[in-house]
């Protein structure tokens, strides 16, 4: 997952700037703090606090290659003991020499980097397709459970990105007020996922109805429209508050256009985008 590098006032404005540009909540996100804010004379800010930041990956380290350090470190174990009860000793049972020892030593080690290079081959995190799939029989068997009448499809939007969507009639029940159950729904979704293949290697989108689809739409023409009044006004407008995902989207939209730029302030779940007039 690609890191993103951002400054603010303090750490915690740089985080929050930091969640705008991945549209991720904090729980799905990592830190890094680069450098704390530094204050000058008389309370003067010196320098601002510099963060990174990424998306969490989601697969974790594989189980075979745990197993194999668990068993290279009761290796070592034996080897020890052995060299404690003349395990130094050649095979003809002659002591050996310190170089020698060295080199069975060095011998082990290598045999056993091998080894956990060799496990690391042989397990790899499960692939978007197969994370649809699951996503899909747990949407299905939610639509059944709820009596609902819909079709599940997947598409892989990038490299990194599967969106697993729910079509039909009469959905507003998996929606909710703006978009709130669905949120929930996708994140319980994910949940599923995790706990049925043991890892998660890609971004997984749920989508209902097409709900995200228009809601992205209609908060580009939403920022479209507010950042040409603060070109004409050349005041600043606060928007209402919104999830970082939605304040991702009026970020990209106002910031492709000429003469506004954008900031955000507030802590979650009050969190608001502020057009402003670009006075560079």
């Amino acid at each position: 997952m690609q890191w993103v590098e951002v400054t603010g006032r303090t750490v915690e404005e740089a985080k929050e700037a930091a969640l705008d540009q991945l549209g991720v909540d904090e729980h799905d996100a990592e830190f890094e703090v680069l450098e704390e804010p530094k204050s000058g004379l008389f309370g003067r800010l010196r320098s601002e606090a510099r963060v990174r930041a990424r998306v969490v990956p989601t697969a974790p380290r594989p189980k075979v290659e745990r197993r194999e350090r668990r068993r290279g470190s009761r290796e070592r174990k034996g080897n020890s003991g052995d060299r404690a009860g003349g395990g130094d000793r050649a095979g003809g049972g002659q002591p050996r020499s310190r170089s020698e020892q060295s080199e069975a030593r060095a011998g082990g080690r290598k045999g056993q980097t091998v080894t956990t290079e060799q496990s690391e081959a042989q397990v790899d995190p499960p692939s978007l397709a197969e994370e649809a799939e699951v996503a899909k029989a747990f949407l299905e068997g939610l639509l059944t459970a709820f009596e609902l009448e819909g079709q599940v499809g997947s598409e892989e939007l990038d490299e990194e990105t599967v969106e697993v969507a729910v079509t039909g009639t009469d959905l507003g029940l998996l929606i909710g007020p703006k978009g709130q159950t669905l949120t929930a729904v996708q994140e319980l979704t994910r949940t599923v996922v995790q706990r049925k293949l043991g890892a998660r290697s890609g971004r997984l989108l749920v989508d209902v109805a097409e709900y995200r689809k228009a809601r992205r739409a209609a908060l580009e023409r939403f920022a479209t429209g507010v950042a040409d009044k603060v070109k004409e006004a050349g005041v600043a407008t606060a928007l209402e508050p919104m999830n970082p995902a939605d304040r991702k989207v009026v970020h990209d939209t106002v910031n492709a256009i000429d003469g506004v730029v954008t900031t955000s302030e507030g802590e979650e779940p009050n969190r608001r985008v502020v057009i402003m007039p670009d006075q560079a």
